[in-house]
Protein backbone atom coordinates (compact mmCIF):
# COMPACT_ATOMS: atom_id res chain seq x y z
CA UNK A 1 0.00 0.00 0.00
CA UNK A 2 1.39 3.43 -1.30
CA UNK A 3 1.39 5.82 1.35
CA UNK A 4 -0.27 9.04 1.96
CA UNK A 5 1.89 12.57 2.27
CA UNK A 6 1.85 13.53 5.88
CA UNK A 7 0.42 16.93 6.88
CA UNK A 8 3.06 18.26 8.93
CA UNK A 9 2.84 22.03 9.92
CA UNK A 10 3.28 24.15 7.54
CA UNK A 11 2.94 28.19 7.23
CA UNK A 12 2.64 28.48 3.93
CA UNK A 13 -0.39 26.47 1.73
CA UNK A 14 -0.15 25.80 -2.22
CA UNK A 15 -2.22 27.58 -4.40
CA UNK A 16 -5.44 26.15 -5.23
CA UNK A 17 -4.69 24.74 -8.57
CA UNK A 18 -2.18 22.57 -7.11
CA UNK A 19 -4.40 21.33 -4.21
CA UNK A 20 -6.70 20.04 -6.48
CA UNK A 21 -4.21 18.56 -8.24
CA UNK A 22 -2.87 16.47 -5.35
CA UNK A 23 -6.75 15.35 -4.62
CA UNK A 24 -6.80 14.50 -8.43
CA UNK A 25 -3.94 12.46 -8.71
CA UNK A 26 -4.69 10.41 -4.78
CA UNK A 27 -8.37 9.63 -6.27
CA UNK A 28 -6.87 8.31 -9.39
CA UNK A 29 -3.91 6.42 -7.66
CA UNK A 30 -6.21 4.24 -4.63
CA UNK A 31 -9.47 4.32 -6.49
CA UNK A 32 -9.28 3.78 -10.02
CA UNK A 33 -13.13 3.17 -10.72
CA UNK A 34 -14.10 5.98 -8.72
CA UNK A 35 -11.93 7.95 -10.47
CA UNK A 36 -13.30 7.20 -14.01
CA UNK A 37 -17.01 8.17 -12.80
CA UNK A 38 -15.57 11.72 -11.99
CA UNK A 39 -13.99 12.34 -14.73
CA UNK A 40 -17.79 12.36 -16.60
CA UNK A 41 -18.60 15.14 -14.02
CA UNK A 42 -18.36 18.63 -14.86
CA UNK A 43 -14.82 19.78 -13.90
CA UNK A 44 -16.01 22.37 -10.87
CA UNK A 45 -18.23 19.27 -9.60
CA UNK A 46 -15.32 16.76 -9.92
CA UNK A 47 -12.98 18.72 -8.54
CA UNK A 48 -15.52 19.16 -5.46
CA UNK A 49 -15.64 15.48 -5.48
CA UNK A 50 -11.72 14.39 -5.20
CA UNK A 51 -11.62 16.90 -2.03
CA UNK A 52 -14.50 15.10 -0.44
CA UNK A 53 -12.86 11.54 -1.23
CA UNK A 54 -9.19 12.83 -0.05
CA UNK A 55 -10.62 13.85 3.10
CA UNK A 56 -12.42 10.71 3.45
CA UNK A 57 -9.78 8.38 2.47
CA UNK A 58 -7.16 10.22 5.07
CA UNK A 59 -9.87 9.42 7.53
CA UNK A 60 -10.19 6.12 6.52
CA UNK A 61 -6.27 6.08 7.09
CA UNK A 62 -6.27 6.62 10.66
CA UNK A 63 -7.52 3.52 11.25
CA UNK A 64 -6.66 1.35 8.57
CA UNK A 65 -3.44 2.40 7.04
CA UNK A 66 0.14 2.18 7.57
CA UNK A 67 0.48 4.22 11.35
CA UNK A 68 -2.89 2.93 12.33
CA UNK A 69 -1.39 1.26 15.82
CA UNK A 70 -0.62 4.38 17.07
CA UNK A 71 -3.91 5.96 16.45
CA UNK A 72 -6.00 6.60 19.42
CA UNK A 73 -9.41 7.88 20.60
CA UNK A 74 -7.35 11.72 21.14
CA UNK A 75 -6.09 10.93 17.85
CA UNK A 76 -9.75 11.30 16.07
CA UNK A 77 -10.53 14.42 18.40
CA UNK A 78 -7.59 16.03 16.92
CA UNK A 79 -9.19 14.98 13.47
CA UNK A 80 -12.15 16.23 14.55
CA UNK A 81 -11.11 19.05 15.64
CA UNK A 82 -9.14 20.16 12.26
CA UNK A 83 -12.45 19.53 10.75
CA UNK A 84 -14.31 22.31 12.46
CA UNK A 85 -11.61 24.83 10.91
CA UNK A 86 -12.08 23.60 7.40
CA UNK A 87 -15.48 24.62 7.97
CA UNK A 88 -14.71 27.78 9.32
CA UNK A 89 -12.68 28.10 6.44
CA UNK A 90 -9.22 27.86 7.70
CA UNK A 91 -7.08 24.89 6.07
CA UNK A 92 -4.56 23.59 8.01
CA UNK A 93 -2.47 21.95 5.33
CA UNK A 94 -2.33 21.33 1.44
CA UNK A 95 -4.66 19.20 0.78
CA UNK A 96 -7.40 21.36 2.96
CA UNK A 97 -7.17 23.92 0.59
CA UNK A 98 -8.99 22.46 -2.05
CA UNK A 99 -11.71 21.17 1.04
CA UNK A 100 -12.35 24.43 1.63
CA UNK A 101 -12.82 26.36 -1.93
CA UNK A 102 -15.16 23.10 -2.26
CA UNK A 103 -17.21 23.79 0.58
CA UNK A 104 -17.36 27.42 0.19
CA UNK A 105 -18.77 27.01 -3.42
CA UNK A 106 -21.46 23.84 -2.27
CA UNK A 107 -23.54 23.88 0.31
CA UNK A 108 -22.28 20.93 2.38
CA UNK A 109 -22.96 19.93 5.58
CA UNK A 110 -20.03 19.22 8.84
CA UNK A 111 -22.66 16.12 10.10
CA UNK A 112 -21.89 13.46 7.70
CA UNK A 113 -18.11 14.31 8.26
CA UNK A 114 -18.57 14.39 11.71
CA UNK A 115 -20.30 10.75 11.34
CA UNK A 116 -17.75 9.66 9.61
CA UNK A 117 -15.03 9.90 11.87
CA UNK A 118 -17.86 8.28 14.35
CA UNK A 119 -17.62 5.33 12.39
CA UNK A 120 -13.82 5.41 12.36
CA UNK A 121 -14.09 4.95 16.00
CA UNK A 122 -16.41 2.01 15.87
CA UNK A 123 -13.09 0.49 14.23
CA UNK A 124 -10.66 1.18 16.95
CA UNK A 125 -12.44 -0.92 19.35
CA UNK A 126 -14.57 -3.61 17.26
CA UNK A 127 -13.64 -6.30 14.76
CA UNK A 128 -17.19 -8.13 15.00
CA UNK A 129 -20.71 -6.99 14.10
CA UNK A 130 -23.51 -9.83 15.66
CA UNK A 131 -26.70 -8.20 13.55
CA UNK A 132 -26.94 -6.87 10.26
CA UNK A 133 -28.40 -3.69 12.06
CA UNK A 134 -25.15 -3.25 13.57
CA UNK A 135 -23.07 -3.48 10.61
CA UNK A 136 -25.49 -1.29 8.73
CA UNK A 137 -25.08 1.50 11.43
CA UNK A 138 -21.38 1.27 10.54
CA UNK A 139 -21.76 0.87 6.87
CA UNK A 140 -23.70 4.04 7.08
CA UNK A 141 -21.19 6.18 9.04
CA UNK A 142 -18.27 4.71 6.88
CA UNK A 143 -19.79 5.19 3.46
CA UNK A 144 -23.48 6.02 3.51
CA UNK A 145 -22.11 9.89 4.95
CA UNK A 146 -20.23 9.86 1.42
CA UNK A 147 -23.88 9.80 -0.54
CA UNK A 148 -24.76 12.52 1.88
CA UNK A 149 -21.48 15.04 1.27
CA UNK A 150 -21.68 14.64 -2.59
CA UNK A 151 -25.61 14.94 -3.08
CA UNK A 152 -24.96 19.18 -2.42
CA UNK A 153 -22.68 18.88 -5.32
CA UNK A 154 -24.29 16.41 -7.55
CA UNK A 155 -27.27 19.00 -7.57
CA UNK A 156 -31.36 18.02 -7.57
CA UNK A 157 -32.94 18.46 -10.57
CA UNK A 158 -36.13 20.54 -10.01
CA UNK A 159 -37.17 21.15 -13.57
CA UNK A 160 -40.15 19.44 -13.34
CA UNK A 161 -41.21 20.03 -10.44
CA UNK A 162 -43.60 23.32 -11.22
CA UNK A 163 -45.51 20.71 -13.51
CA UNK A 164 -48.93 19.49 -12.19
CA UNK A 165 -48.18 15.88 -12.63
CA UNK A 166 -44.75 16.09 -10.92
CA UNK A 167 -46.16 16.78 -7.41
CA UNK A 168 -46.41 13.28 -6.61
CA UNK A 169 -42.74 13.33 -7.01
CA UNK A 170 -42.17 16.76 -4.50
CA UNK A 171 -41.70 14.56 -1.71
CA UNK A 172 -38.98 12.64 -2.86
CA UNK A 173 -35.08 13.39 -1.74
CA UNK A 174 -32.17 11.96 -2.98
CA UNK A 175 -30.28 11.70 0.31
CA UNK A 176 -31.72 8.79 1.62
CA UNK A 177 -30.65 7.04 -1.96
CA UNK A 178 -27.77 7.65 -1.43
CA UNK A 179 -26.78 6.77 1.54
CA UNK A 180 -28.40 3.51 0.23
CA UNK A 181 -25.54 3.49 -2.73
CA UNK A 182 -23.04 4.24 -0.24
CA UNK A 183 -24.12 1.31 2.21
CA UNK A 184 -24.05 -0.89 -0.98
CA UNK A 185 -20.58 0.03 -2.11
CA UNK A 186 -19.65 -0.63 1.57
CA UNK A 187 -21.23 -4.25 1.55
CA UNK A 188 -19.27 -4.93 -1.84
CA UNK A 189 -15.78 -3.97 -0.34
CA UNK A 190 -16.59 -6.30 2.74
CA UNK A 191 -17.02 -9.02 0.48
CA UNK A 192 -14.45 -8.00 -1.56
CA UNK A 193 -11.96 -8.35 1.13
CA UNK A 194 -13.46 -10.78 3.35
CA UNK A 195 -9.73 -12.33 2.81
CA UNK A 196 -7.87 -9.47 3.37
CA UNK A 197 -10.23 -8.47 6.61
CA UNK A 198 -9.56 -12.01 7.92
CA UNK A 199 -5.70 -11.66 8.03
CA UNK A 200 -6.29 -8.81 10.23
CA UNK A 201 -8.41 -10.56 12.46
CA UNK A 202 -11.62 -8.61 11.60
CA UNK A 203 -14.93 -10.13 10.73
CA UNK A 204 -17.23 -7.78 9.23
CA UNK A 205 -19.92 -10.56 7.95
CA UNK A 206 -22.81 -10.23 10.41
CA UNK A 207 -21.81 -13.26 13.02
CA UNK A 208 -25.86 -14.19 12.78
CA UNK A 209 -26.02 -14.89 8.96
CA UNK A 210 -22.50 -16.95 9.67
CA UNK A 211 -24.66 -18.74 12.18
CA UNK A 212 -27.35 -18.94 10.15
CA UNK A 213 -25.33 -21.12 7.66
CA UNK A 214 -23.45 -22.79 9.90
CA UNK A 215 -20.01 -21.51 9.07
CA UNK A 216 -17.95 -20.83 11.86
CA UNK A 217 -15.65 -17.72 12.32
CA UNK A 218 -12.69 -20.55 12.66
CA UNK A 219 -13.95 -21.60 9.20
CA UNK A 220 -13.56 -17.93 7.39
CA UNK A 221 -10.45 -17.53 9.46
CA UNK A 222 -9.12 -20.55 7.66
CA UNK A 223 -10.41 -19.48 4.10
CA UNK A 224 -12.87 -22.55 4.28
CA UNK A 225 -14.69 -22.58 0.58
CA UNK A 226 -17.19 -24.86 0.48
CA UNK A 227 -21.37 -25.10 0.25
CA UNK A 228 -22.18 -23.38 3.26
CA UNK A 229 -19.66 -20.26 2.16
CA UNK A 230 -21.12 -20.18 -1.14
CA UNK A 231 -24.77 -20.00 -0.35
CA UNK A 232 -23.37 -17.36 2.65
CA UNK A 233 -21.93 -15.07 -0.07
CA UNK A 234 -25.03 -15.78 -2.32
CA UNK A 235 -26.68 -14.49 0.99
CA UNK A 236 -24.82 -11.47 1.16
CA UNK A 237 -24.79 -10.44 -2.55
CA UNK A 238 -28.04 -10.27 -2.61
CA UNK A 239 -28.51 -8.03 0.20
CA UNK A 240 -26.14 -5.59 -1.14
CA UNK A 241 -27.98 -6.13 -4.85
CA UNK A 242 -30.71 -4.83 -3.14
CA UNK A 243 -29.33 -1.79 -2.03
CA UNK A 244 -28.10 -1.11 -5.86
CA UNK A 245 -31.56 -1.32 -6.69
CA UNK A 246 -32.51 0.96 -3.66
CA UNK A 247 -29.67 3.55 -5.26
CA UNK A 248 -30.85 3.70 -8.71
CA UNK A 249 -34.09 5.03 -7.92
CA UNK A 250 -32.19 8.21 -6.86
CA UNK A 251 -30.37 8.55 -9.41
CA UNK A 252 -32.99 10.69 -11.84
CA UNK A 253 -33.64 13.20 -8.73
CA UNK A 254 -30.20 14.06 -9.32
CA UNK A 255 -29.05 17.25 -11.48
CA UNK A 256 -28.74 16.03 -15.30
CA UNK A 257 -25.32 16.62 -15.61
CA UNK A 258 -24.65 14.29 -12.63
CA UNK A 259 -26.59 11.36 -13.54
CA UNK A 260 -24.02 9.93 -16.18
CA UNK A 261 -21.23 9.59 -13.81
CA UNK A 262 -23.28 8.39 -10.51
CA UNK A 263 -24.54 5.65 -13.19
CA UNK A 264 -21.64 5.10 -14.15
CA UNK A 265 -19.95 4.38 -10.80
CA UNK A 266 -22.97 2.29 -9.54
CA UNK A 267 -22.67 -0.26 -12.10
CA UNK A 268 -19.00 -0.10 -12.00
CA UNK A 269 -18.67 -0.80 -8.19
CA UNK A 270 -22.12 -3.46 -8.40
CA UNK A 271 -20.12 -5.33 -10.75
CA UNK A 272 -17.41 -6.31 -8.47
CA UNK A 273 -20.16 -8.74 -7.15
CA UNK A 274 -20.42 -10.19 -10.57
CA UNK A 275 -17.03 -10.90 -10.53
CA UNK A 276 -17.20 -12.83 -7.14
CA UNK A 277 -19.68 -14.90 -8.22
CA UNK A 278 -17.31 -15.88 -11.58
CA UNK A 279 -14.16 -16.27 -8.89
CA UNK A 280 -16.65 -19.14 -7.56
CA UNK A 281 -16.93 -16.93 -3.88
CA UNK A 282 -12.83 -17.26 -3.40
CA UNK A 283 -12.16 -14.33 -1.77
CA UNK A 284 -9.71 -15.74 0.05
CA UNK A 285 -7.17 -15.96 -3.01
CA UNK A 286 -8.54 -14.05 -5.57
CA UNK A 287 -8.88 -10.14 -4.82
CA UNK A 288 -12.24 -9.25 -7.10
CA UNK A 289 -12.15 -5.99 -9.43
CA UNK A 290 -13.58 -5.53 -12.92
CA UNK A 291 -11.12 -5.77 -15.65
CA UNK A 292 -10.88 -2.36 -17.99
CA UNK A 293 -12.48 -3.30 -20.78
CA UNK A 294 -15.80 -4.04 -19.23
CA UNK A 295 -15.97 -1.21 -17.85
CA UNK A 296 -15.62 0.20 -21.61
CA UNK A 297 -18.51 -1.96 -21.94
CA UNK A 298 -20.60 -0.57 -18.80
CA UNK A 299 -20.47 3.53 -19.81
CA UNK A 300 -22.27 3.14 -23.13
CA UNK A 301 -25.07 1.59 -21.12
CA UNK A 302 -24.93 4.08 -18.09
CA UNK A 303 -25.02 6.64 -20.54
CA UNK A 304 -28.39 5.53 -21.65
CA UNK A 305 -29.64 5.14 -18.33
CA UNK A 306 -28.95 8.40 -17.41
CA UNK A 307 -30.64 10.11 -20.34
CA UNK A 308 -33.84 7.76 -20.32
CA UNK A 309 -34.22 7.04 -16.58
Amino acid sequence: MLQLPESPPVTTLVPLETAYELCRQITAEYSKTFYLGTLLMPPEKRRAVWAIYVWCRRTDELVDGPRSEQTTNATLDEWEQQLESLFAGRPLDDMDVALVDSLERFPISIQPFRDMIAGQRMDLYRSRYETFEELQLYCYRVAGTVGLMTTPVMGVDTSNQRTPWAKAQESKQPEPKAVALGIANQLTNILRDVGEDARRGRIYLPLEDLERFQYSEKDLLNGVIDERWRDLMQFQIARARQFFTEAEQGVSLLSSDARFPVWAALMLYRGILEVIEKNQYDVFNQRAYVPSWRKMFYLPLAKLRAEVI
